[in-house]
């Protein structure tokens, strides 16, 4: 898969997602949708994954779980919807953050601006649902397949302008396992030190592959 189909295949999953047969049709209904999972999403963010059912979304959405229900099908739904609008925070949040870098950037530069964003309160609950993807990938595998193709537009977009699709694919790619590995050993570990260490190598493994493309 290049950058293009990359690319392609989050634009497909982000419209699968915007057309459920409960309220397609309807503004007012795909607004009340919208609401719940805005609701569901922040509980998701305060309190994590553990203990998370339907009983306890509709009470964070300040409703009744059949409403829940007539909105989405079942729980696993409604939580992987949850944990993608998470994730499109997280990204929106790291992107905003290299944005607001002033001169000149490096890839470098610009994976280190956006380092602090990932690592905000909310990476514990998205690490907990790639946890969820291990132990059950019969049953949450969306939460799992979903992630990458969320996370590398985002990085090939830091990418050289002047590399090629492939190249900016290999690098997105590795960039994404090296973060995910890096922010799992900090949540587990609490090895601050050893994650910071390891982030300025790979910073430093970064600025040596653009210098080489020239």
């Amino acid at each position: 898969m290049n950058a293009a189909e990359v690319d392609a295949a989050t634009k497909q999953g982000s419209l699968g997602r915007a057309g459920y047969r409960r309220s397609a049709g309807s503004a007012r209904g795909e607004a009340r949708r919208r609401e719940l999972l805005d609701r569901v999403t922040d509980d998701l963010a305060v309190n994590g994954l553990v203990d998370f059912s339907l009983r306890r979304a509709a009470r964070a959405a300040g409703t009744t779980h059949k409403v829940l229900l007539y909105y989405f099908d079942g729980v696993d739904d409604l939580l992987a919807q949850a944990i993608f609008q998470l994730r499109e925070r997280r990204i929106g949040n790291a992107l905003a953050a290299w944005s607001r870098s002033q001169g000149p950037q490096t890839l470098a530069d610009r994976v280190r601006a956006v380092w602090p964003a990932l690592m905000r309160e909310q990476s514990r609950v998205l690490d907990q649902a790639i946890g969820l993807t291990m132990y059950d990938p019969a049953r949450y595998a969306e939460l799992g397949r979903g992630a990458s193709q969320q996370y590398l537009p985002a990085l090939l977009s830091v990418c050289p302008q002047n590399w090629s699709d492939q190249r900016k694919l290999e690098v997105a790619e590795m960039i994404l396992a090296v973060l995910r590995g890096f922010l799992v050993e900090w949540l587990t570990s609490g090895n601050t030190t050893g994650v910071e260490a390891g982030f300025e190598a790979l910073a430093r493994a970064l600025e040596r592959e653009e210098s080489a493309g020239g």
